[in-house]
């Protein structure tokens, strides 16, 4: 795998990923999503463009459907994932309207980071690739995209606890140059109802970029 040119000088891409690509070359399943598509959240959004982070755990281990952005799917998923079901029924609520599929790469492209911990998954076993390392990765990029203030999403208590590696920003003229945090359950059937529906994180993170007087995101139409 070829690191993406932007974040290339993340310590992980020197130290860790070979040994990661090793595990993938002797792993018999099949693997999700396509190699080509495992840093496609890095090649889309690079450090200095990245204003908001949504923090997911492992690509959809579902064939056809990840494609190398967290809770992305390709455009002709139907019906969607249940998580994803339900952060656009909550867009929906929020904003008023949805994308009319579920392909997010245009949140990408206007600087939503929507990353993975774990950027592999043998299909149909969740979390099977869970003690790879890739953890380092999702470490790193927090570390690194905390340098100047940036809204995190942070659903379910596993994103959550990655919240030590988000660091004060270093620079800010602004009035309040410190970071939106939003830290609610997570979108699946099993906890949405225990705080995620509700919460309104998209109006927030424009609310807040707005305040600070930055393009907000269009979260609705392609």
């Amino acid at each position: 795998m070829t690191p993406p040119a932007n974040w290339s000088h993340l310590p992980f891409f020197r130290d860790t990923l070979q040994a990661i690509d090793a595990a993938l070359a002797g792993d018999a399943r099949t693997l999700l999503p396509p190699a080509s598509q495992r840093f496609t959240a890095l090649e889309l959004t690079s450090p200095s463009q990245t204003r908001v982070v949504v923090l997911g755990q492992d690509p959809y281990p579902t064939p056809g459907h990840a494609h190398g952005l967290a809770f992305s799917v390709e455009p002709d998923v139907a019906p969607l994932p249940r998580s994803l079901n339900n952060i656009y029924k909550e867009l929906q609520e929020d904003l008023g309207g949805t994308p009319p599929n579920g392909d997010l790469r245009f949140w990408a492209k206007q600087g939503v980071l929507l990353i993975n911990t774990v950027l592999s998954v043998p299909a149909g076993e969740a979390n099977g690739h869970k003690h790879l390392g890739w953890q380092t990765l999702a470490h790193q990029i927090l570390a690194e995209v905390s340098n100047r203030p940036t809204a995190f999403v942070l659903w379910g208590k596993q994103a959550q606890a990655l919240a030590p590696h988000i660091t004060s920003p270093k620079t800010g003229d602004k009035a309040d140059a410190g970071h939106l945090m939003i830290e609610t359950a997570h979108p699946s059937p099993l906890s949405a109802r225990r705080g995620f529906f509700g919460s309104r994180p998209f109006s927030r993170i424009n609310t807040w970029l707005a305040d600070r007087g930055e393009q907000t995101i269009n979260w609705t139409t392609p």
